[in-house]
This record gives structure tokens, sequence and C-alpha cells, in this order.
């Protein structure tokens, strides 16, 4: 079978808190849906707007910061895999889809809903991984000195 991409990316807000739960082994997984907004112009020329529900799932570390950091309203980038389940209950089959995440960034504006202050990523080189990275009002905008 060769390798094929599946990625998902997704802009929205968190339609409700997000739900934590711990398994039997101690790793986080936290349940959380986004909306995702749309619009369209109909035959008669009149702004549609729709709005889908997109099921996210998060394990261990990722599923901590969203469980701590994010809460329903909450703007979030969200990228992941495409995945379904299967279970059978009571004689028939079920079937649930949503994006296992693998990266998040809050969107939110400083001081709204992230408690942290400023807008973040939980993947990427920050001063806790040893980078020096500042923040917008840090930014020296002098010409280099070539």
């Amino acid at each position: 079978m060769s390798k094929d991409l599946n990625q998902c990316n997704f802009i929205g807000r968190l339609g409700a808190d997000p739900e934590t739960k711990h398994l039997p082994n101690g790793d986080a997984v936290c349940n959380f849906t986004i909306a995702v907004g749309d619009d369209y112009k109909d035959k008669s020329g009149q702004k549609v707007e729709q709005t889908e529900w997109v099921r996210i799932v998060a394990f261990r570390g990722l599923a901590d910061v969203v469980g701590k950091y994010l809460q329903k309203g909450s703007k979030v980038f969200v990228s992941g895999k495409y995945r379904t389940r299967s279970w059978e209950k009571d004689g028939q089959k079920h079937y649930s889809t949503e994006i296992v995440a693998n990266d998040m960034q809050m969107l939110d504006a400083k001081n709204s809903a992230n408690p942290t202050g400023s807008a973040g990523t939980t993947t990427g080189a920050g001063p806790a991984a040893g980078g020096q990275r500042g923040s917008f009002d840090e930014f020296n905008d002098e010409l280099p000195p070539f």
C-alpha cells in the first residue's frame, strides 16, 4: 500500500467546553467539537451561511493543553488525521468520524478566552524548548546589520 496523505486543517470555534478523560495507563484523551462556517450565494443571489460541526480527539500532552486552556467559544486552528471508528451495540453497527489532532494553535486575541494571555501553539520551538521566539510586541523593525 502506498503512503497517502491523510491531513485535515480547520479553523473554528469550540461549541462546548472540552471533555478530558484519562485512560487506565494515565494518558489523557480530550474530545471537543468546533464549528466551521462557510457561506455561498444561492440561485436568487441571497447569501446563505452554513456551519459544519467537526468532532476532534486529542491524546496525551495535546489533550492536557486543550483541556486546560480551551473553553466554549475559543478560536483554534486544528490539524490532524481523518479517522472513522466502528463498533457494535445491541446488534447494530455504529460509526463515528473524527479528526485525531496532532497540532493545535490558539487563535484568540490576548486576554480573551486564552488564560495564558497570548495566542499560542502546542508545537514549534518556544522558550521552553530552548528557542528565543518573541511576540509581535517585541518586534524590532530596524534594518538588519548587513
